[in-house]
């Protein structure tokens, strides 16, 4: 957590993005790390966790990262939580919770609410779902498919 910690205030001093740290780590060693970097690439995606999760998938060659835990300075945003649910992270330690950054500005409250009832935040409308449907025809089809 301390790696996760120093990351965040290197991002935050350079001004980066907020104060958000994350560390990946495989068997006791440091495969990646990464702090927000919402600011300085104009990405709203690029979170600590996203950033770090990317890095060591590049690292290890692989999406799957079941061996691998996580560590951040806050409770995941349910964009995060997302990104570790695809990577198959299995453990998660956090520092700071949801209402910690809510106090200190950053409150994603509306998410949850919009997760339970995404029609309340979005306009969804389905959209030439036959020819859509029929992408994942073609991938049933293929072989040697990988599956995540």
């Amino acid at each position: 957590m301390e790696i996760a910690c120093d990351e965040a205030v290197s991002g935050m001093e350079a001004n980066d993005g907020g104060p958000f740290g994350a560390v990946i780590v495989r068997n006791g060693e440091v495969i990646a790390r990464a702090h927000n970097e919402v600011l300085s690439s104009n990405d709203p995606t690029a979170h600590a966790e996203i950033l770090a999760i990317r890095r060591a998938s590049a690292v290890l060659g692989n999406f799957d990262l079941s061996e691998c835990i996580l560590y951040t300075t806050c409770y995941p945003c349910p964009m995060c939580m997302g990104a570790v649910l695809w990577a198959r992270i299995p453990a998660v330690y956090y520092g700071a919770t949801r209402e910690d950054a809510a106090a200190g500005g950053f409150d994603d409250a509306h998410f949850y609410t919009m997760i339970q009832n995404p029609q309340s935040a979005l306009n969804l409308r389905p959209l030439d779902t036959e020819n859509a449907k029929s992408v994942f025809a073609k991938w049933l089809s293929k072989e040697n498919r990988r599956y995540y």
